[in-house]
């Protein structure tokens, strides 16, 4: 029976994360959520009690693999520098794909500017300070001073280069983001 429970739990968060990252958080229904997993209403509540905790969960099971994923992009080799130019780069080829929609976790926070407190805002933060923790680690791994602070800024510039990307429709703002990583990063 659990393994009936998860696999149906996996199925409705396959189908809520295809539509809330194609569509839209508040544009997509929870109808539409359960005929795509192809199961009743009833048994999407029955799961997670609302859209808004089916939003939550939406977000949390993209934070793990969204982190992996750009920490892949980077690598291992060569300085933060680098490792920011591969990730941008690689960021920038995504971002022509006509399904790429730009940053789920940014996407989210606008979407849901006017509830800061519902549970999908607090996962979203979370995730963004994972991603900060991480820069700061690197850096503080190069012996950067002023680590917080350096990593603050690369995220700034990582968000604003996926906002600029998704909005103009235009990856050369990730080579700029890259640019000014090595700028931020210079002795």
């Amino acid at each position: 029976m659990a393994h009936d429970t998860e696999v149906t739990r996996r199925e409705i968060l396959e189908a809520a994360d295809e539509l809330f990252y194609g569509v839209g958080l508040r544009a997509v229904s929870v109808d539409e959520i359960s005929a795509k997993a192809g199961r009743t209403k009833k048994t999407v509540y029955y799961h997670f009690g609302s859209k808004d905790r089916l939003i939550a969960a939406y977000l949390e099971a993209r934070d793990r693999p969204t982190l992996e994923r750009f920490q892949r992009w980077a690598g291992n080799e060569g300085t933060v520098a680098e490792r920011l130019e591969r990730m941008f780069r690689r960021l920038g080829r995504c971002a022509k794909s006509p399904t790429w929609k730009g940053c789920g976790f940014v996407r989210a926070t606008g979407e849901l500017a006017d509830s800061p407190n519902h549970p999908a805002i607090k996962i979203a933060r979370a995730h963004k300070a994972n991603f900060e923790k991480w820069l700061q680690e690197n850096l503080a791994a190069e012996g950067h001073r002023d680590c917080n602070v350096l990593a603050r800024g690369l995220m700034v510039l990582i968000d604003g280069a996926v906002t600029q990307m998704l909005l103009h429709r235009d990856a050369s703002y990730a080579q700029a983001a890259a640019r000014a990583a090595q700028a931020l990063l210079r002795p």
